[in-house]
């Protein structure tokens, strides 16, 4: 049922969020290079968003800082959103993130303009705050958000890396905010990208 179906409440702010529910359902059509781990297709944005969103629930203590899980958690579940009129780019895409940052910029202009304006603020603000990885909250999230396709990577023969030709100077360098907030956790990713290397999954 198109969105034009909708039947209104009579309540215009709660209409906003019963549409922008309806409007987020883009996300499931979103595809994202990474398999999931059953390699049987690739995810899409809801279900990266999701599980990166429950991994928050899961490695808290491996962070060198304190973390609010609750604002990393929203976090995990907003930062992908604006891809539903923006799209997936490729982490290892140097011509797709060229451009990332402004086609991102205009898709959250009018995402969250959708919502209830302090609503809409709120998880602009959220979305910004993922993206510059300054606060502790922030690099927590990220973490998620790049050890969740790593994972996926390790137990799928290396799938984007291979599909890629990623190097491992690459996945170093996107792992680095791992390596900085969650140095336990680093020595996995490390002793993985070495056997990346070895199994051809990545080059040298």
């Amino acid at each position: 049922m198109p969105l034009s179906d909708f039947l209104e409440s009579n309540n215009l702010r709660l209409d906003q969020q019963l549409k922008f529910t309806a409007e987020v359902d883009k996300m499931t059509s979103i595809l994202r290079r990474t398999l999931l781990v059953d390699g049987s297709r690739r995810e899409n944005d809801a279900e990266h968003s999701w599980h990166i969103a429950l991994m928050t629930l899961l490695f808290k203590e491996y962070c060198i800082s304190p973390v609010n899980v609750e604002r990393a958690a929203k976090m995990c579940l907003i930062h992908d959103l604006i891809e539903i009129y923006a799209g997936d780019t490729f982490a290892y895409d140097p011509i797709g993130n060229k451009d990332k940052q402004e086609r991102e910029s205009k898709a959250a202009d009018k995402l969250f303009a959708q919502l209830p304006e302090e609503q809409g603020r709120e998880f602009r603000s959220l979305w910004e705050e993922f993206d510059a990885m300054q606060t502790n909250d922030a690099k927590y999230a990220a973490c998620m958000d790049r050890l969740q396709p790593f994972l996926h990577n390790t137990l799928t023969s290396g799938h984007t890396w291979v599909e890629s030709g990623t190097c491992r100077s690459n996945v170093e360098k996107r792992m680095a905010i791992i390596k900085d907030f969650m140095p336990e956790v680093y020595k996995w990713v490390q002793a993985n990208i070495n056997n990346a290397i070895k199994m051809g999954w990545l080059k040298e």
